[in-house]
């Protein structure tokens, strides 16, 4: 991974310190922890040396015991507070130079002390911060920096996690230098035959009257250098920071980024005072447009892009909050697989790795600040929001500002529940609030459109619950509609077309769908004039449950282990334009449903497998985009249906009381006849042994972060999968890895993930291995009572 800081793993080589003239060393390894509570912890004499060592990212909530006193929003976790402490050496040449900590986040609150002395803190856990610790630095013995994270806040309605959740990073740089998040690149022309690449350089440390010039040169997708340009920076600048616009730098043939082919162009800056470069840093771009309008919604590149999205928190399933690179990766993968282009980081800037990776992968973000404005409930911050926003604003614009990724800020999410959630007093549901955001905002990046989520999604905040919520005259979009440039609601979509009866000049996003509805969100929208939707939890996340044992959220359409659900077809064929068809059994559990934002949510239980009771009839559903399925039951054909056309059922074909019979279920999809997709499920036999499925074995970096997954499958003699296989799992891992969590997608479980047993669920379970530092051979042996055992050899490199 590029980072955003051009970064050098130094390992201990004072020479290479010597010869760079920034270093960004990743300060992940070799923490101390406790999780309790105690002033002393902050003394740079304590001795921790029975305190817990491990690595961050770590999220300390996430081990903790279910407590079924504890708030189902926070996903049934105590909230607490822990402490971590790091001792290291300083080096000779760091003198005469700026060394910071850079924090990429602290849940939820953070401080932080270097030798006894407090150097910073995190007041929104979501965001990060850098602290200069050159003055308390000590040459002659170990520097000892310490911790304290607590989440001891009522404030959100989700688990948050809690801890060093994220990376940390020691920088050592020159003075005069390129400020934090300094670099801004901007494409402001663009054509097939040349592009006109913006470079702004935030300079911190000059106020001389000698010549600093800026250097600017611009990469290619291939390393190939493609232009650059030179200026002077501005001198005798009473300002603290200082911006330079450098000339514009002219690409020719500019390879666009796009969610197809994500091409990513990388400008490095450097400082050169007196012939000696002082400073380098170097970040990635991509060239791309983005145009928005009522008439076709949303454009990339010119062409007409609908947003196929997901909005999800930031867990990671069983490594809860820990931000680790690998496993937000596989959620990208995974999402890109079934037909997903778009992700909306409800309700908080997610880490700085997210963001790169989207880059990457060619995934559309939302970025999102906050979920409401709040000085009071739903508010995680340290002090009032009246008194910090403006620095949340500069801290997230200017770090995500060069991400092409980023298609939309969004500055929140759902203030119009009651006027105190709408920011400033000014009586006008957040009109004014968002205003005033905005032009900060914009201050720092003019070159996107700004969105909250908006609900209540009626006027004066009309709920279903409100007399004459249903008379037509009353459906009219609340007052933000009308002022923020892209207009995002939460759901209700049916109404869509009677808010634009009175503003037809609204851009229209469904910032969240509800799973329950399945499709019918997606076909309400004008594909042709609205900009996209994205499904409210489509993968299961902590939090939020609506009761014990129920751990959160999961009403998805796949499970915390990213393991789909049947219905994931169902979205994936309108989704993709592969042709598909997927056999969903209707289980004798019906699911359940609650109200949620005055609309039914839930799920019907459905699953993939023809292991049933004998003499019993099922209602089954195929899900396709093709015209007509027949269903077949060991050769015999039930018959042939055609695909809906209704909204409510489009794609969904439902058969009512299929006999059971062991053997094979088959659905063939055809198109004018010709077959175009086809499903088989068959009858398992008693399971006898395990299977092991490494997701990338041959790629697993020695680097200590990162990770592998293994998947264990219970199997029958024929090697087929069984499902309804039950039975305790125990893993035993050897050599140049640590058994990191398990876990089986089982949303009720009590059980934890840091140990090295789990259940199986639906005949399975998973490892999550994390490579240590340093190059070497694996060994893990998973075995089953009663089920012949597996051991598989891996190698990190």
């Amino acid at each position: 991974m590029v980072k955003k800081i051009l970064s050098f793993y130094f390992l201990g080589m004072s020479l290479l310190f010597a010869q760079q003239p920034r270093e960004s060393k990743l300060f992940n390894f070799d923490w101390k922890f406790i999780q309790e509570d105690n002033e002393e912890f902050a003394k740079a004499n304590y001795n921790d040396a029975n305190w817990q060592s491990l690595n961050i990212p770590h999220d300390m909530q996430i081990n903790m015991p279910w407590d079924k006193n504890a708030k189902a929003g926070r996903g049934f976790k105590l909230n607490t507070v822990g402490w971590y402490r790091k001792t290291f050496k300083a080096q000779a040449d760091w003198k005469g130079k700026q060394v910071l900590l850079d924090f990429d986040g602290i849940a939820i609150h953070g401080d932080v002390w270097v030798n006894g002395k407090k150097v910073g803190e995190a007041d929104y856990g979501y965001l990060g911060f850098e602290s200069d610790i050159s003055e308390l630095l000590n040459y002659e013995d170990n520097n000892v920096v310490a911790v304290r994270a607590d989440c001891n806040t009522s404030g959100s309605r989700w688990y948050t996690g809690a801890g060093l959740y994220r990376d940390v990073h020691l920088v050592v740089r020159n003075k005069i230098s390129v400020a934090r998040h300094g670099l801004f690149i901007s494409t402001p022309e663009i054509t097939a035959q040349n592009a006109k690449v913006a470079v702004q350089v935030e300079i911190q440390g000059f106020h001389t009257e000698e010549d600093l010039t800026i250097k600017t040169e611009i990469f290619a997708p291939n390393g190939e250098k493609v232009g650059g340009s030179e200026m002077l920076a501005f001198k005798r600048t009473r300002k603290q920071t200082q911006e330079n616009q450098l000339p514009l730098i002219n690409i020719s043939k500019p390879e666009l980024w796009s969610c197809e082919n994500p091409n990513l162009y990388r400008a490095e800056v450097s400082l050169v005072l007196n012939g000696k470069i002082v400073d380098k840093v170097s970040d990635r771009f991509g060239i791309r447009t983005l145009e928005f309008s009522p008439e076709f919604g949303f454009k990339l590149n010119g062409k007409k892009v609908f947003l196929k999205g997901n909005n999800t928190h930031h867990d990671l399933g069983a490594l809860g909050a820990a931000a680790f690179e690998t496993a937000m990766a596989r959620q990208f993968d995974v999402m890109k697989q079934f037909g997903f282009n778009c992700i909306r980081a409800a309700h908080n800037p997610y880490s700085e790795a997210f963001y790169d990776l989207a880059d990457e992968k060619g995934i559309l973000i939302v970025d999102e600040l906050y979920d409401k404005w709040s000085n009071k409930d739903y508010w995680i911050g340290r002090y009032p929001w009246t008194d910090s926003w403006y620095k949340h604003i500069t801290e997230w614009i200017k770090r995500d500002r060069n991400h092409p990724s980023v298609i939309l800020w969004s500055y929140g999410n759902e203030f119009q529940m009651r006027e105190d959630l709408a920011g400033f007093p000014t009586s006008d549901w957040g009109v004014t609030s968002y205003k005033i955001l905005d032009i900060l905002a914009k201050r720092y990046d003019p070159t996107r459109k700004s969105t909250v989520g908006l609900y209540p999604s009626r006027a004066n905040a009309l709920k279903r619950r409100d007399k004459g919520f249903d008379d037509v005259e009353n459906i009219v979009p609340p007052e933000l509609a009308s002022a923020t440039e892209i207009t995002s609601f939460n759901y209700q979509s049916h109404n869509y077309n009677q808010y634009l009866k009175h503003k037809p000049n609204m851009i229209v996003f469904q910032s969240e769908a509800t799973t329950n509805d399945l499709l019918k969100p997606y076909f309400d929208m004008n594909y042709d004039k609205m900009v996209g939707l994205a499904y409210w939890g489509a993968i299961e996340y902590w939090g939020e449950s609506n009761g014990w044992p129920k751990k959160g959220w999961n009403y998805s359409f796949f499970d915390h282990t990213l393991n789909p659900l049947p219905e994931a077809y169902l979205i994936k064929s309108v989704f993709s334009e592969t042709p598909l068809v997927q056999i969903a059994v209707l289980e004798e559990n019906q699911g359940e449903q609650e109200i949620w934002n005055d609309i039914a949510v839930g799920k019907k239980v459905t699953s993939a497998h023809w292991n049933r009771e004998p003499g019993k009839a099922y209602n089954i559903f195929t899900y396709t985009n093709a015209e007509e399925v027949e269903l077949l039951v060991n050769g015999k054909s039930i018959g042939i249906q055609k695909n809906p056309t209704d909204v409510k059922s489009k794609n969904i074909i439902a058969w009512k009381a299929v006999p059971y019979e062991a053997g094979k279920i088959e659905a063939v999809a055809r198109n004018k006849g010709k077959e175009v997709a086809r499903q088989v499920i068959e009858t398992t036999g008693k399971a006898v042994a395990l299977q092991l499925e490494v997701e990338n074995n041959g790629d697993w970096k020695a680097d200590g972060m990162d990770l592998q997954y293994v998947k264990v499958y219970a199997v029958d003699a024929k090697g087929l999968k069984v499902p309804t296989t039950t039975g305790e799992v125990t893993f035993k891992i050897e050599g140049a890895a640590t058994l990191l969590a398990v876990d089986n997608g089982d949303h009720y479980s009590n059980e934890l993930f840091n140990i090295n047993k789990r259940q199986l669920h639906n005949g399975f379970a998973q490892a999550i291995l994390r490579s240590k530092q340093g190059t070497g051979k694996v060994k893990l042996k998973v075995n089953v009572e009663g089920l012949k055992s597996k051991q598989i050899n891996l190698g990190t490199k």
